[in-house]
């Protein structure tokens, strides 16, 4: 009979009934791995699309991100990074190397003098335009073999999940800080 989830500290990486089934956290940690290797993946895929435009691969991520926002109205640093997950002083250095490379334009709002609204400039157009005929076979390979059913549902997940790991990044945080001088190794002896 499988061990019952334990409480923290106990032998398994989850304790959650949700994340253990079969009673361990075997299935648990062989999402994380192949979690890890699909996103290791998609983060070297970007960076491949943003050397062929001459970017880093969070440069790239930046002008896309901020060509897709355009969409649906203006967009600022703050808005492209809640997009992105990260901060708004690393998104205001992307945004200033794509500024720097005339890829994109910053102006400030009208309706408020202290906001910086984005827009992607024409060059930064072509170039994405000359970067599609590379960026959508490579998505469609990443994601081949699901049904549109199984992808709604992944990318319905994967957005719940991010405000996850916002969550669980601050715990970590806490909890590490709670535990610090009770979780380093003694220092080894000189003898």
């Amino acid at each position: 009979m499988p061990d019952r989830p334990v409480k923290s500290g106990g032998k398994y990486t989850v304790t959650s009934p949700a994340l253990m089934p079969g009673g361990d956290d075997k299935v648990f940690r062989e999402f994380i791995q192949d979690f890890q290797a699909f996103a290791a993946h998609i983060s070297q895929c970007r960076s491949l699309f943003g050397m062929h435009a001459g970017l880093s691969g969070s440069t790239y991520s930046t002008l896309v991100s901020i060509a897709h926002l355009n969409r649906s109205g203006e967009v600022g640093v703050s808005r492209v990074a809640e997009h992105l997950s990260l901060s708004g002083a690393y998104v205001t250095i992307e945004v200033n190397k794509l500024v720097k490379e005339g890829l994109i334009d910053k102006q400030g709002s009208e309706a408020d003098r202290r906001r910086v609204i984005l827009r992607v400039t024409e060059k930064g157009e072509k170039v994405l335009a000359r970067l599609r005929p590379i960026i959508a076979p490579v998505n469609d390979c990443l994601f081949q073999g699901l049904t549109p059913e199984e992808f709604v549902l992944m990318a319905g997940l994967m957005k719940r999940l991010v405000p996850n790991g916002a969550q669980a990044l601050t715990l970590g945080e806490y909890l590490v800080n709670q535990n610090e001088d009770h979780t380093r190794p003694e220092p080894a002896e000189n003898g």
